[in-house]
């Protein structure tokens, strides 16, 4: 999927916590993540996305993530969900 779809998408969700949440519950199906987020709050998402087979795709800088995520501050995770 490229950038300028995700805020297309029907359903994203942004943040760790929600991202960990939906991937634990079975419900992405692609994890967004930023190049430059702080590794301590990626870490868990890579592992877990890795662990369900769930697609990865790096976006450049949390910026822009927020960006196609449609809010106006950074993020350092997001998801597609189904």
């Amino acid at each position: 999927m490229s950038n300028d779809k995700v805020p297309q998408a029907s359903n994203v969700i942004v943040g760790t916590k929600q991202t960990l949440k939906a991937l634990k519950n079975g419900l992405v199906k692609e994890v967004l993540i930023a190049e430059d987020a702080d590794h301590k709050l990626t870490t868990k998402v890579l592992s877990l996305a890795q662990e369900k087979n769930v697609p990865i795709k790096k976006i450049e800088t949390m910026k822009k993530l927020g960006k196609h995520c449609g809010i106006e501050v950074g993020a350092a995770t997001a998801a597609i969900v189904r």
